[in-house]
């Protein structure tokens, strides 16, 4: 069965595909939609099973994710995008910069790695799967996931914001969790496809991210042959919720600039 994605589409101009992390859903973009849509056409899918698109049947795997993506694009009439994806919808945006590159016209990644898991966190994320499948409950996650998802600044100054977060990943299906742990688990390294992007590129991270590290984000900003690396102070793993005004600053400021540099 192929999934049609659900998307949340507006404003007008550049079209700026923004992927959201695990295990959220395209909600946690609002600041951007608000903050963006006035000068760019923002869409922002809910990945397979998260938010109001279905799981499917497909065997777990980034790959299908991807080309769910590249089919809205296309079902959206949309020739080439300026793409962005943070933690696993990072994963999901350099998929698809392997198997769609004909789509992209830039790339944001925040928060995310070009590496595959190791052992260690490929054993967690399948521990983590086979709790969700048995409980039914997400419990797993707000016990273990939630608690990275933010920087201690956030967790301390932004009760508001952290309530938001916590109910967000309390509302993902525990199916669609266990399926995308196990998509993640599968995934390879991403470094081949950073070498060979042909178009420019902006590698974001939070000064305070325990869950992807700058060395990380460093990597993959060398592995880009056009690449600018930011690092966003009182931020953790989730830079546009945590720190929404400098995350749209640096999105709106990359894509402006791919507009005026687009031919024609």
């Amino acid at each position: 069965m192929t999934v049609q994605l659900h998307a949340r589409d507006v404003g007008a101009g550049t079209p700026l595909v923004l992927l959201h992390a695990f295990p959220l859903s395209s909600a946690m973009w609002l600041a951007q939609r608000e903050g963006l849509g006035g000068r760019f056409r923002v869409i922002t899918p809910d990945l397979r099973g998260f938010g109001g698109s279905q799981l499917g049947a497909d065997e777990p795997s980034i790959d299908a994710m991807a080309d769910d993506v590249a089919r809205l694009l296309r079902r959206l009439g949309l020739a080439r995008v300026v793409l962005g994806g943070l933690s696993m919808g990072g994963y999901v945006a350099m998929a698809l910069c392997r198997r769609h590159p004909d789509l992209v016209t830039g790339l944001v990644l925040a928060a995310t790695r070009a590496t595959a898991d190791t052992d260690e966190v490929r054993a967690g994320r399948l521990r983590q799967a086979e709790r969700l499948e048995r409980e039914a409950t997400v419990r797993v996650l707000v016990d273990e996931v939630l608690p990275g998802l933010v920087g201690p600044t956030t967790y301390r100054q932004r009760a508001l914001v952290y309530g938001r977060v916590r109910g967000l990943v309390q509302a993902t299906p525990a199916r669609a969790a266990a399926w995308a742990q196990r998509a993640m688990a599968a995934r390879g390294e991403a470094f081949e496809t950073l070498r060979g992007l042909k178009v420019p590129a902006l590698v974001m991270i939070g000064a305070e991210d325990v869950l992807a590290t700058e060395d990380e984000a460093r990597a993959m900003a060398d592995a880009l042959p056009n690449a600018e690396l930011l690092v966003i102070p009182r931020a953790g793993h989730l830079i546009p919720v945590e720190q929404p005004d400098l995350f749209n600053q640096a999105v709106a400021e990359f894509t402006a600039a791919l507009s005026r540099g687009a031919p024609g």
